[in-house]
């Protein structure tokens, strides 16, 4: 290998490394996160439209003063486990489907009826609480509205607070009093419930990380909690509240993240690859397989047509049963088929003469094969012949025995 082409290879790693290294923070840092754009007012979001400076304005001021403040996630019926004379419970947009309304409606009067205090905001909070209603706003619609206290309630001295686009309380009669208005809208209205006490913002931008740098829009938060109370955040009507690491995630330019570790790692691949991959040698069946082996006799037998080898095993194996256990004497053997014959009827009785007359055939027929040649099948006709010879002088022998026992 040249070991030049080698050191080209990993400079060109190394420098096309540090241009993806440096894209990606360029990216990292320049890019806008998603999460900057989450409009909704729940006190985990720190995006300019969540609501999580309030919720730790409210925790600061909760321990100073020995009161609680908490994150609300159960159903809202589950309210009735609060003491609802000392808590204020805070709904900021609110969102729920149509068909759960009424059930909600009646959970958060049920609150309300049992001394407690409830601040929620825009339409879908007003139609929560008893009697509210909303319609759309009287002025033009624009930007932010910097709204005008009315009359001498606690609300009414926060100032003049900002608002973004809003509907208008829609609600008739002396029990709404109304604290604020954007021009001759009702926006911030509160009413006693029962025991308790209801309060309606026209939007949740006041208590918005961005609203919150107003001081009558934190006025207005904290007249709106009010004194020696406990206070519980509602999340439960918020969606995708708690934020997942994919949430966390979303700001990250994961698209250009994603192809240039792709382009890395193909890069590397095609780099070491080439010269560095595993040698890998053709499948060849070793000459030492069981299977060659055979074949390579068979055909090596075949050849040199040496079929009387296979008979001359076979007889002499038919031999050595007949002298070893059928008790067949050497001297018989050695006279001939006939004589093994006429010696194995001997040795067993006259009902082996019929086995032992083609034992003494097949034997000679081995033996003249020593002489001539025959065909492969012919030859192994006779040595299953022979095979079959000696099996069944073997169960005439274990019949004898088993007679014997």
């Amino acid at each position: 290998m040249n070991l030049g082409e080698g050191k080209s290879d990993r400079k060109l790693l190394l420098i096309l490394t540090g241009i993806m290294v440096v894209l990606i923070a360029g990216v990292s840092i320049l890019s806008p996160t998603a999460a900057d754009k989450d409009p909704r007012p729940t006190s985990y979001n720190a995006a300019p439209g969540g609501a999580k400076a309030a919720y730790l304005i409210l925790e600061d001021l909760a321990h100073s003063q020995g009161r609680s403040i908490s994150r609300w996630k159960q159903p809202l019926h589950e309210l009735s486990n609060l003491q609802a004379d000392r808590t204020t419970l805070i709904l900021a947009e609110p969102r729920y489907a149509a068909t759960d309304r009424n059930t909600f409606a009646a959970d958060i009067k049920s609150f309300l009826e049992h001394g407690g205090r409830v601040l929620t905001t825009d339409s879908a909070g007003a139609l929560l609480l008893p009697g509210g209603a909303v319609k759309p706003r009287g002025m033009l619609r624009g930007g932010l509205c910097e709204s005008t206290p009315e009359g001498p309630g606690a609300l009414a001295r926060s100032g003049q607070v900002e608002f973004d686009e809003h509907d208008q309380w829609d609600g008739e009669g002396p029990q709404y009093r109304v604290q604020q208005r954007c021009g001759a809208d009702a926006v911030v209205v509160s009413y006693a419930v029962g025991k308790g006490e209801a309060l309606w913002w026209t939007s949740a931008s006041p208590l918005s990380n961005s609203g919150l740098k107003h001081d009558a829009n934190l006025r207005l938060l904290l007249a709106s909690v009010g004194e020696g109370r406990d206070m519980v955040f509602d999340e439960s009507l918020h969606e995708e509240i708690i934020p997942s690491l994919w949430d966390t995630a979303k700001g990250l330019p994961l698209g250009w993240l994603s192809l240039q570790a792709i382009a890395l790692f193909v890069l590397l691949v095609l780099s070491f690859s080439r010269r560095r991959g595993p040698l890998r040698m053709p499948v060849t069946l070793p000459r030492s397989s069981p299977v060659e082996f055979a074949e390579s006799m068979g055909d090596l037998y075949e050849k040199g047509r040496a079929t009387s080898a296979a008979t001359e095993a076979a007889r002499r194996r038919l031999l050595r049963l007949l002298t070893r256990e059928a008790g067949v004497s050497q001297a018989a053997v050695q006279q001939g088929p006939e004589a093994i014959a006429e010696a194995l009827q001997t040795r067993l009785g006259n009902e082996v003469k019929t086995l032992a007359a083609t034992i003494a055939a097949h034997l000679r027929d081995a033996e003249d094969v020593r002489r001539t040649s025959i065909s492969a099948h012919s030859a192994l006709t006779l040595v299953q012949a022979l095979n079959g010879d000696a099996e069944a002088v073997r169960a005439k022998l274990r019949v004898g025995e088993r007679a014997i026992a």
